[in-house]
């Protein structure tokens, strides 16, 4: 029998900050005669599950410990724990000390024993604020790992679903799953997300799971990361439902989990997936086709309504349908062009504000934003009420879009055609709408692919699906 015991104590006392770091705990017990050690961290171990772990192991007597020649042997007879492992990997265990796991020592042994005892602070699987559906289900993911991969699990009992782990972070080492469905999704992809999640280094992913999308960008895309980053189009969805997350699962999408974080990035994502919502597969077919046509028509509406507005004033086209009341007839100190530019500052500023405006003061600063934007902006002479009327129809459409990412990078093509529609009328909006359009079409997503299939290249098939809700 291998007695690692005092190899094992002695790295273990010379790593960890014991006396520096009060939730950090040592303790001392005896099993069976033999000295043992048990490290944990208090505040992420189930201080009940320690205890029942305390009094089996306290409970074997000295002829039973003699009896037994290894670790492993320890935990078939006399471990009560279902998640229990040994490991000679010193380094190992103390990271799973630190996400919460009890590493026992004990005397005699070769090898480490890790118990998981874990119980995270955590909330609630309640909806997400910003995914809320009329029917279906209202839970969400949380800040949980091992919860976020059950919310998954329990939708999709599958041999073929798959769970792969890494570790990111050489401070945080923060846990990331990498979820797919096997023989459904592009095996390639799956390749390089798997080698560019081992090749990622980074100090730590605690704040943002964003971070990880860049670094895997600059994995997968190597020379092209520069031209990628000024890309306002998101290459990856972001979503805190589970459904949303199974369903792309089952249609050969891969999922990235990481821990700490609410939100679950699916890839790869073309602009056509965007277009998509949960609530169109919870109403029947013609509610479902409606509420995905008035969403398209909505991006159409943010994309065009300022530029084509900048045209009437100038003169450039006519009011369509004899809707001359919506041509100003008084003069005006600024622009349309500069109006529009600095409602456009001032809708983000103010979305801005709400996000930092504690619940309790939010009706204020509607009332506030609502006076400043409304009669005080107009008597004042900055803005005319056509081009806030403009502007709160476009806010308002953008709502309708369920990806935050892609209503900025529709967002920021408006504003150029708005510049081009200033400059040079007609030809300068048709010119800026090219411009744009080349951008998207030559950007490619994660896997490789054309991020406007199934326009370009042309599948009516597939392209039918996107654009319609078809029964599944």
């Amino acid at each position: 029998m291998n007695d690692n015991y005092k190899l094992f104590l002695e790295k273990f006392r010379g790593q960890l900050p014991l006396g520096e770091c009060f939730d950090l705990l040592e303790r001392k017990i005896v099993i069976g005669d033999r000295q043992a050690r048990m490290y944990y961290i208090d505040g992420l171990t189930d201080t009940e599950k320690c205890q029942l772990l305390l009094n089996f192991v306290l409970d074997v007597d000295t002829t039973e410990m003699d009896e037994l020649l290894s670790s492993d042997e320890f935990i078939e007879r006399f471990f009560p724990y279902i998640a229990a492992e040994t490991s000679s990997d010193i380094d190992a265990a103390v990271k799973k000390m630190y996400s919460g796991l009890v590493v026992l020592l004990v005397e005699g042994f070769d090898k480490i024993i890790i118990a998981d005892t874990r119980d995270y602070p955590q909330r609630g699987v309640e909806e997400p604020s910003k995914e809320k559906t009329l029917r279906g289900a209202k839970d969400g993911f949380t800040e949980n790992f091992m919860r976020n991969l059950g919310l998954i699990r329990r939708r999709i009992r599958d041999n073929r679903l798959i769970f792969k782990h890494f570790i990111v972070g050489e401070k945080s080492k923060t846990d990331v799953g990498l979820a797919y469905m096997k023989g459904c999704c592009d095996d390639k992809l799956l390749q390089r997300l798997e080698s560019a999640l081992q090749r990622i280094q980074l100090n730590s992913v605690s704040l943002s799971d964003q971070t990880v999308v860049e670094q895997l960008e600059k994995e997968i895309y190597k020379g092209r990361s520069f031209l990628s980053a000024l890309n306002p189009f998101p290459k990856v969805r972001y979503t805190q439902r589970p459904d949303i997350v199974c369903a792309h699962l089952t249609e050969g999408k891969i999922a990235i989990i990481i821990d700490n974080s609410p939100t679950v990035l699916l890839l790869p994502v073309g602009i056509f997936d965007f277009s998509q919502d949960i609530d169109d597969y919870y109403f029947p077919l013609l509610t479902g086709n409606y509420l995905r046509l008035l969403r398209i028509l909505n991006m159409l509406v943010i994309l065009f309504a300022s530029p084509i507005y900048i045209l009437i004033t100038e003169g450039y086209i006519d009011a369509p349908f004899d809707m001359d009341f919506i041509i100003p007839k008084d003069s005006y100190a600024l622009s349309i062009f500069w109006q529009f530019i600095l409602l456009e500052i001032a809708v983000d500023g103010l979305k801005l504000a709400s996000l930092n405006t504690p619940e309790s003061l939010g009706t204020s600063l509607s009332v506030i934003g609502a006076l400043i934007l409304g009669d005080f902006s107009i008597d004042a002479g900055w803005f005319i009420p056509q081009t806030i009327l403009v502007m709160a129809v476009v806010a308002l459409a953008s709502f309708t879009q369920p990806s935050i990412e892609l209503s900025y990078g529709i967002k920021f093509v408006r504003i150029i055609m708005l510049i081009s529609a200033y400059i040079a009328g007609v030809p300068g909006i048709i010119a800026g709408f090219v411009i744009s359009f080349i951008i998207v079409a030559s950007t490619k997503t994660i896997s490789g692919s054309s991020y406007i299939y199934p326009l370009l290249p042309f599948n009516a098939g597939d392209l039918k699906k996107l654009l319609l809700r078809t029964t599944r």
